[in-house]
Order: structure tokens, then sequence, then C-alpha cells
């Protein structure tokens, strides 16, 4: 592997996502969460943008509160990159990017677009403010931290996942966000929740109390496609699917096992097989062009990069030169040649916690004609 650079942050880091969008594959947010104890205990932190098109240099950086997810709005859309923040403080964030070419330079700009909703009003609890003017959602907004996020496929909604076990979809539509659907779906955290991309009808969710859910967001709320309680030993942390299988999920847990799932039995999803890894899994990131190729964030035992075909799974690299816990990770999604062979952006992007450290990095694996 090559290291290509490295920074320290200005907070524990726990998120990285590299922007799928034309024009902005290099561009790099990273997320930050710090507890500051005292008398009054706050959660800080900040969301930055990194350039990665020549090593590794920070274009912006916004004080915020304590940051526990970070996505991007899917590409194909017609519209500028949106950056979606999940605060400490229940609330969401989201951020517009555009290009601003100056005389002497070109930069790139991340605008604060929609504040975070506002939980702490006994006055209002249905209400949500942009930029101090409310707007009434139908809906009261959850008080409890906000841990996870995902985009519809059509961006026309977020779900979100909070630290009281609910559920929340909030609609995006003409530069306006409302809470449409607000459901306890779990009894403790939940850290993780995905639209499946070919049904996007349906939700899915992991929990602290060992679930592994499915929703179907046209039936009642407290209707539930299916929940495995039993395959996990611990909390379900992560939920990914194969973009060119969807029937594929894969799940990753405290419990330190990377289990692969089959969906099309969705009464009943059946586990196909498991690998345990070392470290509770935090995060999952399927290689945007090699599906089989599987970043994973493995906590206590730095990241791997797994291989999943042909009935088998199997660890083909592995890289430890973060020194504390391992939670964000990405694929830089990179161009492509007309030919189907990628041009770039065969960087990796990793982040451990306490020692506030960022890394790019490009794995050995993709250089070999096997892959």
């Amino acid at each position: 592997m090559m290291d290509i650079g490295s920074c320290y942050l200005d907070g524990n880091a726990d998120v990285v996502e590299f922007c799928p969008h034309d024009s902005f594959y290099d561009i790099l947010a990273a997320g930050t969460y710090t507890l500051q104890e005292g008398a009054q205990p706050h959660r800080a932190g900040s969301t930055s943008l990194f350039s990665t098109r020549d090593g590794l240099s920070l274009l912006c950086r916004v004080p915020t509160i304590g940051v526990f997810d970070l996505k991007w709005s899917p590409r194909g859309q017609n519209a500028p990159p949106l950056l979606t923040q999940a605060g400490a403080d229940g609330g969401v964030v989201l951020y517009k990017l555009e290009s601003q070419l100056k005389e002497e330079d070109q930069g790139v700009h991340l605008l604060p677009c929609y504040l975070q909703f506002c939980q702490y009003m006994p006055l209002l609890p249905e209400a949500l403010y942009l930029f101090g003017t409310r707007a009434i959602c139908s809906e009261n907004i959850s008080s409890s931290m906000c841990l996870c996020m995902d985009w519809h496929p059509s961006a026309s909604s977020i779900s979100l996942g909070h630290s009281d076990g609910s559920l929340s979809l909030v609609a995006v539509k003409d530069d306006k966000v409302q809470v449409s659907q607000s459901w306890l779906g779990h009894d403790y955290e939940v850290w993780a929740t995905s639209f499946d991309a070919q049904r996007p009808n349906l939700l899915y969710s992991g929990s602290d109390d060992c679930c592994f859910s499915c929703w179907d967001l046209r039936a009642p709320t407290d209707d539930v496609v299916f929940r495995n309680a039993k395959a996990h030993r611990m909390g379900v942390c992560c939920i990914s699917q194969d973009p060119a299988n969807t029937n594929i999920l894969l799940t990753g847990s405290y419990d330190e096992f990377l289990r692969v799932w089959d969906v099309r039995s969705t009464s009943r999803p059946v586990c196909e097989k498991s690998l345990c890894l070392g470290g509770g899994v935090w995060r999952i990131k399927h290689h945007p062009y090699k599906s089989n190729l599987v970043l994973t964030a493995c906590m206590h035992n730095g990241f791997a990069i797994v291989r999943i075909e042909d009935g088998d799974i199997q660890v083909v690299e592995t890289y430890h030169k973060h020194e504390s816990l391992a939670y964000g990770a990405d694929w830089q999604r990179g161009e492509m040649s007309a030919q189907g062979m990628q041009r770039q952006g065969l960087l990796v992007s990793t982040c451990s916690f306490y020692d506030r450290l960022l890394r790019i990095w490009q794995p050995e694996v993709l250089q070999l004609s096997a892959f």
C-alpha cells in the first residue's frame, strides 16, 4: 500500500466521506465528536472539507455540535451536492457544496443550507428552524441524539436513527425540510439505517438491542417486515447493500463479525455466512466499481478490505497505521475511462478516534489483475 497524506483533526475523528458527484471526486468530508467534560458537559465537533487532488489539503472547516455521521446526497441528481450531518443534539444539518471561481484561484465552499432541527423548544415541539424562519412539522422531533442517516435513492428524503431507539424520515423538497414519519423501532440506540436501493420503500435498521430490522414505509410503522434478534450477539453497527446484487446485504456488529445476508425471503432473511474481523465492525463500504471488495473499519483491529465472491469471504488486505479506535472509512469514487477502466481515484480515507488522525492511502489489492 502507499500512504498519500495524513493530518490531525481538531477533535476526535469518527467519520469520513468522499464526495461521489462528478467534478467533486477529490473532495473529502470529515467529522469530529469530542465530549468536553466539566460542570456542564458539551459535545463539540466540526465538519471539514479536504482536497485530495494533490496530497491532503484543508479547504474549510465549520465548527458545530458533535458529529456522529455524514452522508453525501446520491449522485446522478441534477442539483449541487448536499452533505448531511447527524448531530449530538438530535439535529441534522444539510450543507450545499458549491464551486466559486475567483480571478486568482478556484475554491470549493461548504455553505450552510439547512440549519439543525430545534429539539429544545418546549413551547413549539413541532417546530423546525431554517435560518430562524419557523416552519411547522406534522410530528414532534425527537430530543435524543441523531446517530446515523441515509439518503433515499431519489434524494427526496433522509432516514435518521436516534439514541432513544426511534427512527425518523425527513422530506427534502425545494430547499425545505419536513419530518414526515417518526416511530420507536428499537429498544436502544439505532446505529444504522439504510434504504434499499432497488425497493426504496424498504428501510433497514440496526441497533444496540442486537436487532437487524426491515420496515415497509408504506405500512404502519409498528408493522415490521422482519426483525432478526438472534444472529448478532451484540449491537448492530452498520448495514450496506451490495450495489451489484441488491438482494445481498452486509451487517457489522460489536461482536466482531461481518455477516452476509440474502433478503429475497423478506419474511425471514437467511444469514449465509460470517467472518470474524477481530474488532467491532463499525463501518462497511462497498467499492464503487468492484462490489466484491468491501472496506471495513474494525474499531480495535484497524481497517480491513474483504473479498466476497463465489461463496467465499476472506480478508485480502489490512491497514494498521492508526493507533486508536478505527471508525471512519470510505473509498474515493474516481473517474472511469470509455473502456470502463478506472483512471484515478484508487484512494481510501480512514480516520481514528482518540488520536484524531485522518489518513488517505492506496490499497495494494486494487493493483492486482485478479481484482
